[in-house]
């Protein structure tokens, strides 16, 4: 199960927790809770490892376009070297030869720009689902730290409730 699946799991186990009476608190199974909690720490590296997979493929692509802005400026030299025995050959080799250049500029420029969307794109989506686990942990966290207020409450008031008793 992914990290959103995960997040649901726990979710829906906090919303079908039985409720105290007369509370708005609810009973939460802390072993289905923490279980579920240390499973999605334990997967987290995972999205991680998949941000950097994508990171290292794109620069993997963004070499391999240098590498054929290299091969096509090589030919387009081999070229312009082969055609260079005549004036009017070589004028023409010359435009072609930067022809060639531009065009290997363009797409090189153009293979980043895809590469770098697209690395955005996932990363994005890496940071939007792990804003939503963090999102999910603080309520979680900030649910137990009002239940052990609320029980700590209710041990004092029940604490002065008996010593109020005894001094009668």
């Amino acid at each position: 199960m992914d990290l959103a699946g995960r997040l649901a799991q726990l979710e829906g186990l906090i919303r079908e927790a039985k409720s105290m009476p007369l509370s708005s608190s609810a009973l939460v199974n802390r072993e289905e809770v923490l279980d579920l909690l240390t499973d999605m720490q334990e997967n987290l590296p995972e999205e991680i490892k998949q941000a950097r997979w994508i990171v290292k493929e794109r620069q993997e692509m963004l070499a391999e376009a240098k590498r054929e802005t290299d091969r096509l400026l090589g030919e387009a030299r081999e070229q312009a070297v082969r055609e260079a025995s005549q004036t009017e050959i070589v004028k023409i080799a010359e435009r072609q030869a930067q022809d060639i250049v531009d065009e290997a500029r363009r797409q090189a420029r153009e293979t980043r720009l895809e590469m770098e969307d697209w690395a955005d794109s996932i990363l994005s989506t890496l940071e939007v689902n792990l804003e939503k686990f963090l999102s999910a942990v603080k309520r979680g966290r900030e649910r137990l730290h009002e239940r052990s207020q609320e029980s700590v409450v209710a041990g004092v008031a029940a604490g002065s409730v008996d010593d109020s008793q005894s001094y009668s």
